[in-house]
């Protein structure tokens, strides 16, 4: 016979097992029972649909593609032209509208189970980790700027505990917001958030890292990305027969390949061209004195015409032996060949994302294209690869930002280091002896 205790030890425990089977249902829900999302609208201009009616809906297509990507290009060359703080600020601005698009999904999603402070808390983490990485940037690029205001100093020396001691007040609000019924899925939205500042913030930060060390950096990587996904359009469009991959099926290898050759072709003419330009060469800095980003400086050997011998094989086709060529051109060989053999799996990991939960696009803001993240969803996976490309083939020790951080040191510091390359440099026999004293 059973006592009551152990009556009510098994109720307990078969309320247990039903709450962990409840559990496990909502994780091993399949891709049917994913919540619709609801259909974005078709945001194309009114004239744009009356000069257009007349054509099928694939060509209608095309040419609502390409006229809003003229748009767009011609856009971007004006941006080009207004400077670098100016693309800066088209950075923050795609960035913070990608986040808004992937957020908004995961909202619409789950929105019948009013999660308590889901969205305020997301953009709150924005927020946070933006002041972090920007922080970071002022701290490495704009230190002489800093040195002559106070309260700047301030937030600079304590930036990284500052920067943690807000993200730690957005994490005990999420805590605080816990709802019993809604644990597991307000802990997948944390994560949702958190995958999403991943994806957004960190990449636009390096792309903004990129843009320092020359604008060349960041224009040629860019337009690759640009091109590729032009040329794969256009030749897919006309010659496309053999499908690519199953998680986008309009993608073929015709376009595929026509778009990686016309890529690499593009980054090594585009490339010639920018080199010859300080303002794309030079690395971007702020002038304390003019209160302005200047872009001038002795191109480096990259951008410097060199005479190259053509290979034996090419000297019969082209006729020539030797070639003038920019060192930074076979650097855009790997950029452009990255751009399109690499660059289009960030659009394969975008589909996939959408097919699981059954949109189209991630929004409506640009007829024919979607949303900002349907465009960009190859360029993060690009800024990532550039910025490693650099750091591990390109920069060298950066003086500058040596002798910015021995500005901030204290006078009996900066004369110890003085006295120590001093000493070093008599030792290496660049200095004479007769100077030691």
């Amino acid at each position: 016979l059973s006592s009551p205790r152990h009556k009510r030890a098994c109720q307990a425990a078969g309320k247990e097992v039903d709450l962990d089977e409840g559990l496990v249902d909502l994780d091993l829900r399949n891709d049917s029972d994913t919540p619709d999302v609801p259909p974005p609208t078709d945001s194309t201009p009114e004239i744009l649909k009356r000069a257009l009616s007349g054509l099928s809906a694939r060509w209608k297509n095309w040419w609502i593609r390409g006229i809003l990507s003229l748009a767009m290009i011609s856009m971007f060359f004006l941006i080009i032209y207004m400077g670098s703080f100016m693309l800066m600020l088209l950075v923050l601005g795609i960035q913070v509208k990608c986040f808004h698009e992937i957020i908004t999904i995961g909202y619409r999603v789950y929105h019948s189970y009013d999660l308590p402070w889901f969205r305020s808390l997301s953009w709150y983490f924005l927020l946070c980790v933006n002041y972090f990485f920007y922080g970071e940037t002022v701290a490495d690029y704009f230190g002489t700027f800093v040195q002559r205001r106070e309260q700047l100093q301030f937030l600079i020396r304590y930036h990284r505990f500052i920067s943690f001691a807000l993200y730690l007040a957005g994490f005990c609000m999420f805590v605080l917001s816990l709802v019993k019924k809604h644990y597991r899925l307000q802990f997948y939205m944390f994560a949702w958030t958190h995958v999403t500042l991943l994806i957004t913030v960190t990449q636009s930060h390096l792309v903004i890292q990129n843009l320092f060390e020359g604008m060349i950096w960041f224009l040629v990587p860019i337009s690759s990305v640009i091109c590729n996904d032009i040329a794969a359009y256009i030749f897919g469009f006309f010659f496309g027969r053999t499908p690519l991959i199953k998680l986008s099926p309009k993608k073929t290898w015709e376009g595929f390949i026509g778009g990686g050759v016309s890529t690499v072709l593009f980054g090594f003419v585009f490339s010639y061209f920018l080199a010859q330009y300080q303002y794309f060469v030079c690395p971007v800095e702020y002038n304390s004195e003019t209160n302005r980003f200047v872009t001038e400086c002795e191109p480096s050997e990259l951008f410097q015409l060199k005479k190259y011998s053509v290979p034996l094989l090419l000297q019969a086709v082209l006729g020539w032996e030797t070639v003038n060529m920019y060192p930074f051109q076979m650097h855009s060989i790997a950029l452009s060949t990255f751009a399109s053999l690499i660059g289009p799996f960030g659009g394969f990991f975008a589909s996939g994302f959408k097919r699981a939960f059954k949109i189209k696009d991630f929004a409506d803001t640009i007829p024919g294209h979607g949303g900002i993240m349907d465009r960009f969803d190859c360029q993060y996976l690009m800024a990532t690869f550039v910025h490693v490309y650099i750091t591990s083939f390109i920069r060298g020790p950066n003086p500058s930002k040596v002798l910015k951080q021995l500005l901030v040191l204290q006078p009996e510091q900066q004369l110890n280091v003085y006295r120590t390359l001093k000493s070093h440099l008599v030792e290496k026999g660049i200095l004479q002896p007769s100077l030691r004293g």
